[in-house]
Formats: structure tokens, sequence, C-alpha cells
């Protein structure tokens, strides 16, 4: 579990972590290999959730190196379908890193919301639903990682 308190904003006690693929974690279809340490670090903390509707139809490939369960959903809803994962999973014990616009709900309904903007850039509707918006999916997993980053610019 990750515990921080935030003030002015909240208590996150997280334990589950869902990330977007494309353009979140892989890029062209290609899972960012600098990422892969971390993210395996990482899951010795919390339970790691890959959601993708694998539009390279490699996305099982390309994440056989991460200890993430990864879902492949289908193409349609699946805005709606992610945020009822986060729900099922539990809102206020999830944090939420994505960049499209399929991933707004999910920002929004997750007890944090990471818009991540790498080369495939980011959606507005991600942007305006996220807590937070990093440059780069190395600096958003590292804000899990020392988690203290996160009070700096979250708290009021």
């Amino acid at each position: 579990m990750i515990e921080i308190h935030i003030p002015g904003f909240k208590k996150l006690q997280i334990k589950n972590l869902v990330f977007d693929y494309n353009g979140t974690l892989g890029i062209d279809g290609k899972i960012i290999p600098k990422i892969v340490e971390n993210i395996n670090f990482l899951s010795a903390e919390v339970h790691v959730y890959i959601l993708t509707a694998d539009t390279y139809k490699d996305a099982r490939e390309q994440t056989k190196s991460l200890r993430a369960t990864l879902r492949i959903i289908a193409e349609n809803n699946q805005d709606y379908t992610k945020m009822q994962f986060v729900k099922q999973l539990g809102s206020g014990e999830t944090i939420c890193i994505g960049n499209g616009r399929n991933d707004s709900l999910m920002l929004q309904e997750a007890a944090l919301g990471i818009a991540v903007i790498e080369q495939e850039g980011c959606a507005v509707a991600a942007i305006n639903s996220a807590d937070l918006v990093v440059v780069g999916i190395e600096n958003a997993i590292e804000l899990l990682m020392k988690p203290m980053r996160l009070m700096s610019t979250l708290r009021s």
C-alpha cells in the first residue's frame, strides 16, 4: 500500500494502480523500456493493472515483462468500461494514469488521477479530469515511488 496525507487535498491509502497502455505505457504500441523496472518495483506495494483495447494487437507480448494484470477491453465504450473497472477495484484506493479521452472518466473516478503527456500527446478531456498532469510516464511513476513529491504539488 502507498500511503500519504496531502494537507488540503486528501489522505491517500492506495492499493491499486491502473494504467492505460497506448500513449501512456507504450508509444506506437511498444512498451517504453525504461519503465519496466519501476513498475515491477511498485507491484510489491500495490496491485498493478493495465487496461487497453489492444489497438496494435500485441499488448500481451509487450507487457509480459511487467508484474501487472493486463485487461483487454472492448473497442466500444472504453471510457465507461475503464471507469467501471476502477469502481469495482475501489475508487478510493486506486490511482489511475492515462493520456486519452477514453481515460478521462477513470481519471476523474480515481482517488488520484494523473494525466501523462508523452509523444502521442494528451487529450484535453484527460487533462481536465486529472488531479495532476506530468510530462512523461517516468515522472508519473517516480511520483509514486517518492510520494512526498505529490504533497509538494497537491497540497493547499
